[in-house]
């Protein structure tokens, strides 16, 4: 495609799926029917999420889900950035970042469904915490009626 003009439309097109079904569902063309979360749900904001402001998208989404109560690890960046965090040269640096407030955050709520967009982060908070984080579309999935 190059740059130009053509890149230029298509970039103002681009979204993430937590963007693109929280503006169907505020204007009424995705009313999806879930069941009930038995679990609370976490939520660890990508920092793409966090640059663009798609976290608040992502919340009310699942808001969308009865007794869901999404709460948001107050966190910044996992100390992944992609393959950043498995360098040897970095790797410590990585685990510090995620030890900061993420990591503690989701050990504090063995109970709770943990979601997190990002491949790396998924990857930190398994590594660090042995629990698996899923993106926001297998939760959502799981929840959806028959």
């Amino acid at each position: 495609m190059g740059l130009g003009p053509k890149a230029e439309l298509v970039s103002h097109q681009a979204q993430l799926l937590e963007e693109f079904l929280s503006k169907e569902q505020k204007a009424g063309r995705f009313a999806p029917r879930f069941k009930e979360s038995a679990q609370p749900i976490l939520v660890h904001g990508h920092c793409h999420q966090k640059a663009f402001a798609a976290v608040s998208p992502a919340l009310d989404l699942l808001r969308l889900i009865p007794n869901a109560s999404p709460q948001l690890i107050e966190s910044s960046c996992c100390g992944m950035a992609g393959s950043f965090g498995y360098e040897v040269e970095h790797i410590e640096a990585s685990k510090q970042m995620a030890e900061l407030s993420l990591l503690p955050s989701i050990r504090k709520h063995p109970n709770a469904w943990v979601v997190a967009d990002g491949t790396s982060c998924r990857h930190q908070i398994a590594d660090g915490t042995k629990r698996d984080a899923i993106h926001i579309a297998r939760i959502l999935e799981d929840h959806l009626q028959p």
